[in-house]
């Protein structure tokens, strides 16, 4: 089968990956740009042989044009290849952002071009690491692009999910939460273990997290274990307690409590946690927060 020509804008470390991948499953590759030297090592290492180019050439010589730029980027972006003539009606603009959906390409949309959103729902690390990974793609677009859509999502081994225009922030922000922040509370964790005195913290946290992961994928709350489901109050306080009386940063504490806040009334809500013991341990959370106010006002 012929496959269209593409021109990939952003060798960060989605593009280049995407980029790559295409051009393994037969996309004719006609360029990719990129000007960091980050990027230029990308390029190098993912694209060996691939020319480097402008974007508004990619624009001219490509059949679909993908934009693999920074969200607050993007509609800048498509504003100016929208100026510069090299977009053409009919020609498939793609862009890999989360967060948006057709709407940020509407200044090609106006010369006639196809636009769809293409967000791979997965974390990249720019290397040949992630040319193995087969993710969901988060795909909005017009019924006549989407046969195309799903083609390309096809090609690189993914599936597809279709999320409405109106939903493009809510998708992306619950992306960002599970995945973004789940590394800053991991890492807030490694950081108590070794104030605790473990030698290798990703040693004794990943076959728990490994296990609690694959617990929640397939069960959600019924996955969830530990004190605060148990309505174990001592335990909790002792927690608030040992938090208060070692080195931990300020942040760490807060995201202990709002956690376990979170955790209490999901638990309560579905009836593992009785009310009253969900409203104990909550006063004792927010005893905590009065006891760093107080702190926090005598030291002013």
């Amino acid at each position: 089968m012929q496959r269209f020509s593409m021109g990939v804008i952003g060798a960060g470390r989605v593009g280049a990956v995407l980029a790559s991948r295409f051009r393994s499953a037969g996309y004719p590759l006609v360029g990719v740009s990129g000007r960091s030297e980050a990027s230029q090592l990308r390029i190098t290492t993912l694209l060996p042989g691939v020319a480097v180019r402008t974007p508004v050439e990619l624009a001219a010589a490509s059949d679909i044009l993908v934009l693999a730029v920074p969200d607050d980027d993007l509609i800048a972006i498509a504003e100016e290849l929208a100026a510069s003539g090299a977009v053409r009606p009919g020609q498939y603009v793609l862009h890999t952002s989360g967060r948006h959906g057709l709407d940020a390409l509407a200044s090609l949309t106006r010369l006639g071009a196809r636009p769809i959103a293409f967000h791979p729902a997965m974390t990249f690390t720019g290397t040949p690491v992630d040319l193995d990974r087969a993710p969901v793609f988060g795909l909005t677009a017009a019924a006549a692009e989407r046969p195309l859509a799903e083609e390309l999502v096809a090609a690189l081994g993914g599936t597809p999910m279709w999320v409405d225009e109106a939903d493009r922030v809510l998708y992306h922000a619950a992306l960002a939460h599970g995945a973004n922040h789940l590394v800053t509370l991991v890492a807030q964790s490694m950081d108590l273990l070794r104030t605790a005195g473990a030698a290798d913290p990703a040693a004794v946290l990943r076959p728990l997290l490994t296990a609690a992961l694959d617990n929640v994928l397939a069960y959600g709350d019924a996955a969830l274990t530990g004190p605060v489901v148990r309505g174990d109050v001592t335990t909790i306080r002792a927690h608030v307690d040992a938090l208060a009386a070692a080195d931990v940063d300020d942040a760490t504490v807060d995201a202990y409590l709002e956690m376990a806040r979170a955790t209490a009334g999901r638990a309560e809500s579905d009836g593992r946690l009785a009310p009253v013991q969900a409203s104990t341990i909550r006063q004792v959370l927010d005893e905590a927060d009065w006891d760093t106010l107080a702190e926090i006002a005598a030291g002013i």
